[in-house]
């Protein structure tokens, strides 16, 4: 009787799960005895289907035989089972992998309504029909459509597929909405609500309004995304600086604090030992949804439309903008990678070139002689101009 394993080669995370584990890649080994011949040896499969397959036809045979398999395409599942746990050995963000995993479990319900099984199935057709039953917004569709051209890089590197076909889709077109911070007016009535509602409450919710109150305060004088606001640890506020991030030669960037931000995070009932905002137990995604909520009910309360948490990191990068910052340390502040990220989004708050477009359009008087035979008191005769004697 033969028995088919998986032999972990050393880098293998699943090593330690011994030789019956099955969900890894590494190749597969046949042990046991088969027409008085002992066999242990490696099959050069990773398949575990085509491993078993192969063994029942030596079975059958009575005999090992030399007969070449043709080793069966990768699944679809299989394909975004080992591209996930990529996902995951490369360390991406929780939000990230948890969006791969959304993207797989959408395109393998689509196979399967289409019977399809294998990655090598999908055509350029079935992805555009794929694509078409989508029902996220422009921008949205950008960033799945992203995610599933990285998919497909994955399984073309790994020689799953020939054509990495995802990137013939063509991104739609998307308007991008103009960034809207919230006036000051707005923010006075956003923090007058939070201190009517430490007011109005007792217990357990008076101590989650003390912490949304500073929660607001961190968001719009820090301009940190609000999943990060909620995961920020303690330690990462230090001599008035709160640590946006970290780049990737090690280098720490830094955003002072007004000293009343800083008295109201530091005065507040935290959470936990770690965190202001976050038990640390469970995912962050959950706690991040409740904040979102209180926040909801806040903006409700303050009568503040369209209201939402990313608002006070726009907010952030307008009034900085608007008090002549360069946008180039206006883009650090904010993480982004490129400095023309932060112009799509934020160009009408720019104070330098609107200034700098408003003294080009003066020199362009300097030449016409309309401005300046007006500028002289020229008068007009007949419709026309006459200089001056």
């Amino acid at each position: 009787m033969l028995t088919v394993f998986r032999r972990h080669e050393r880098a293998c995370e699943h090593r330690d799960e011994g030789r019956s584990y099955r969900r890894c890649r590494c190749t597969i080994w046949v042990d046991g005895t088969i027409g008085g011949v002992e066999i242990r040896k490696s099959l050069h499969i990773r398949d575990w289907e085509d491993a078993q397959g192969l063994v029942r036809r030596w079975e059958d045979a009575g005999q090992q035989t030399t007969e070449p398999i043709e080793p069966e395409p990768i699944t679809l599942a299989q394909a975004w089972r080992s591209f996930l746990a990529d996902a995951e050995a490369r360390n991406l963000q929780y939000s990230t992998i948890r969006k791969f995993d959304l993207l797989s479990r959408q395109m393998q319900e689509f196979a399967t309504r289409c019977g399809l099984r294998f990655i090598t199935q999908i055509d350029l057709a079935i992805l555009r029909a794929f694509r078409a039953g989508w029902k996220d917004g422009p921008l949205s569709s950008i960033k799945k459509l992203e995610r599933l051209r990285a998919f497909y890089r994955f399984a073309q590197e790994s020689k799953w597929v020939d054509d990495a076909l995802a990137r013939k889709l063509k991104a739609p077109k998307v308007s991008h909405r103009p960034t809207l911070p919230y006036s000051r007016e707005q923010m006075l009535h956003i923090l007058s609500a939070t201190a009517g509602n430490i007011e109005s409450v007792q217990g357990h919710g008076k101590d989650n309004a003390i912490r949304l109150r500073a929660l607001v305060l961190l968001l719009r004088y820090s301009g940190l995304r609000i999943g990060d606001a909620v995961g920020c640890p303690v330690v990462r506020l230090s001599d008035g600086k709160i640590r946006l991030y970290t780049h990737k030669t090690g280098t720490h960037v830094h955003c002072p604090l007004p000293n009343f931000v800083v008295r109201e995070i530091t005065n507040i009932p935290t959470m936990s030992e770690q965190y202001w905002f976050w038990t640390g137990n469970g995912k962050l995604q959950t706690a991040v949804t409740d904040w979102q909520g209180r926040l909801h009910k806040l903006f409700t309360d303050a009568k503040i439309r369209h209201g939402h948490a990313h608002r006070f990191r726009d907010t952030f990068a307008a009034e900085l903008l608007l008090s002549g910052v360069p946008i180039e340390r206006v883009a650090i502040l904010l993480g982004h990678q490129s400095v023309r990220i932060t112009e799509r989004h934020y160009s009408p708050w720019i104070r330098e070139r609107q200034e700098q477009a408003e003294a080009d359009v003066r020199r362009s008087w300097v030449l016409d002689p309309v401005a300046l035979l007006e500028a002289k008191g020229t008068p007009k005769v007949h419709g026309t101009l006459e200089p001056v004697n």
